[in-house]
């Protein structure tokens, strides 16, 4: 089955409640939701009803700190692969970082490649070296 995924992103902008909720969202302007677990500290884009985990693309992270997180990994299942849903959960990530003052150990290769091609961001003053 073939799903059809933006290749480019639109602007997303993640509103978190200060206090801890078990399930936020967010959609892409394409279809796509990512769905934030703050309970198994992941954020992830299925796609479509019915799909099971193993359909499910993730990015996972990790309290390091009271103010810390590491971002450790990013999968994304073959029939979303080349199409932006890594970059898609990787800007919920960083959405997540500024709406809630954290800094972030990075990890996962594909986030630290993210954080690179968007200069202009300034995500990097959220990477803790």
């Amino acid at each position: 089955m073939a799903f059809k995924i933006c290749s480019r992103l639109t602007a997303l902008t993640l509103r978190l409640k200060a206090h801890p909720t078990a399930v936020s969202a967010l959609s892409s302007g394409c279809g796509l939701t990512v769905e934030h677990d703050r309970q198994n500290r992941r954020f992830t884009v299925t796609p479509g009803s019915g799909a099971g985990d193993h359909d499910c693309a993730v990015l996972h992270y990790r309290f390091t700190g009271e103010k810390e997180v590491d971002l450790m990994s990013t999968y994304v299942p073959a029939t979303f692969r080349g199409q932006g849903v890594a970059a898609l959960l990787s800007q919920a990530a960083i959405d997540f970082l500024v709406e809630e003052k954290l800094k972030a150990h990075v990890s996962c290769w594909y986030i630290k490649k993210y954080i690179e091609d968007h200069p202009l961001q300034r995500y990097k003053e959220l990477v803790i070296t």
